[in-house]
């Protein structure tokens, strides 16, 4: 068979092959599609992630498994959490949170794998995902499962050339669209391959899936961490790399239409290698354009080549405007990339800091191409995300929350608090909400001069886990499952 043919069998199949959907309203489905996958892989098997690669996946790939199954969308309110950071412009407020009480566990929710993605809210849903490829429903006021639907089997980390999390399945934050009623997830499977899946949030039903991958690069050396975006009528997937940078991979974003039917569409960084989209907080949307930062590419010098970027993006992913700073061969040189923060939008404007430590203040219209910034002034170094209210954003260092202010004159300090393995933040009844994510503590602090009003322990959690903010309740992912705080 001939290398062509086996591409494109593999991008519309690999989803099947090796999985198993284990979810009751589709088990009969699930049954034939996995014997399917088997007579494919046998005839076709493009081998295992640690051997020789097949290669970018069509861009054209059908979706596979879809039943016949009714939705009723989910009607969202002000209290709902339906993306990362509440919404596309990922500002990480939650509107009409009353002054926090006393902080307590309400429950822990112990699931079948770490949680790397934000826990969303869906009316009395909350719904989560870990490494183990399974989504689930649980009960906000109980964390009783509800429902749980399996997407496949992860890639164990020792089918890969390098990496940090063990297996990996998945790890960006999912979307709910409420036009469609659907919940997005993006889901690796073993072989190192990854597929879209569609799911009714009500029930778990598997409503389609289908084969996405980044248009340049290996899949296997490809992993996908940032926060999906649904917008314009299309889901919106970002990939970079794995952890240590091995193997052919390139920073890029694909979008799929919310029907999973029709042509993807594609964006990737032009330069030779690396320079992944990946920071967790995925895409910004302001207006008619999204915002993706990038990190370093595998050049240091020579003519610029995208990488170590804020780049703007129009609905159809063609690059519309970009900013980098004038250091950027040395900080590719060193790996002190943009890429390392999303880019946080700040009214009209971009703030951006990532690994270099230093911020830049970006005017939304115009980034400027290379040393385009109207503002700039030396931080820390940055990672994650940052939540934005009114002119002030806060922003996760290593050891310390910063809040910084950015106006028309550029970008002042209001306040910094130490907090160790600090996350992302985010904001809520006049309180910045932040993780210790080794030591699984919670930390409200006064929105206004940042001093640690109190704590509570919810157990180890992922790097850059952020809480997620509802009613009176903070829903934190971790290392093991969910865990719900109230008091918020």
């Amino acid at each position: 068979m001939g290398n062509t043919a086996v591409r494109i069998i593999i991008a519309r199949n690999t989803a099947l092959r090796n999985t198993a959907v284990q979810n009751t309203a589709v088990r009969n489905t699930a049954a034939a599609l996995a014997a399917a996958a088997a007579l494919l892989a046998a005839g076709c098997s493009g081998g295992s992630s640690g051997s020789a690669d097949p290669g970018p996946a069509s861009s054209t790939a059908a979706p596979e498994g879809r039943p016949s199954h009714t939705i009723s969308p989910i009607a969202l309110g002000p209290a709902d959490w339906p993306t990362y950071n509440r919404d596309n412009a990922r500002r990480g407020v939650a509107p009409g949170l009353q002054k926090p009480g006393p902080l307590a566990v309400a429950w822990h929710a112990p699931l079948d794998g770490a949680v790397y993605g934000q826990p969303l809210v869906l009316g009395k849903l909350i719904v989560a995902a870990t490494e183990s490829d399974t989504v689930y429903g649980l009960d906000a006021a109980t964390g009783h499962v509800l429902w749980h639907t399996s997407l496949g089997r992860p890639q164990p980390l020792s089918g890969l050339s390098c990496g940090d999390i063990d297996p990996l399945g998945i790890t960006s934050t999912m979307a709910y669209d409420s036009a469609s009623g659907s919940l997005f997830a993006l889901a690796e499977v073993d072989g190192g391959h990854h597929y879209l899946a569609a799911l009714d949030p009500s029930d778990g039903t598997l409503l389609w899936k289908t084969a996405v991958e980044p248009p340049r690069g290996y899949p296997s050396a490809t992993q996908q961490r940032g926060a999906l975006t649904v917008a314009f009528g299309r889901v919106y997937v970002p990939f970079g790399g794995l952890y240590g940078d091995c193997g052919f991979y390139n920073g890029s974003v694909v979008s799929v239409p919310v029907s999973g039917t029709g042509a993807q569409q594609s964006y990737a960084v032009p330069t030779q290698r690396e320079a992944g989209i990946w920071t967790p907080g995925g895409l910004a949307v302001s207006g008619n354009t999204l915002y993706a930062s990038a990190g370093n590419g595998a050049a240091a010098g020579g003519a610029y080549d995208g990488s170590d970027s804020v780049i703007a993006l129009s609905p159809d992913l063609k690059r519309t405007d970009y900013f980098a700073p004038t250091s950027w061969a040395t900080d590719n040189a060193a790996d002190l990339d943009l890429g390392a923060m999303s880019p946080a939008l700040v009214g009209d404007d971009v703030l951006i800091v990532g690994k270099s430590g230093t911020a830049y203040a970006l005017r939304g219209g115009h980034l400027g191409g290379i040393g385009g910034e109207f503002g700039q002034k030396r931080e820390c170094p940055a990672f994650g995300s940052a939540s934005v209210s009114g002119t002030t954003a806060y922003v996760s260092c290593p050891e310390e929350i910063r809040a910084m202010s950015v106006t028309a004159t550029g970008i002042t300090d209001v306040w910094r608090t130490p907090i160790k393995n600090a996350s992302s933040a985010t904001v809520g009844g006049g309180a910045v909400w932040d993780v210790d994510y080794s030591d699984g503590i919670l930390y409200e602090l006064s929105q206004t001069d940042g001093h640690v009003s109190a704590q509570v322990s919810v157990g180890p959690a992922t790097r850059f886990t952020n809480p997620t903010l509802s009613g009176d309740r903070a829903y934190i992912g971790t290392a093991a499952g969910v865990t719900a705080v109230s008091g918020v």
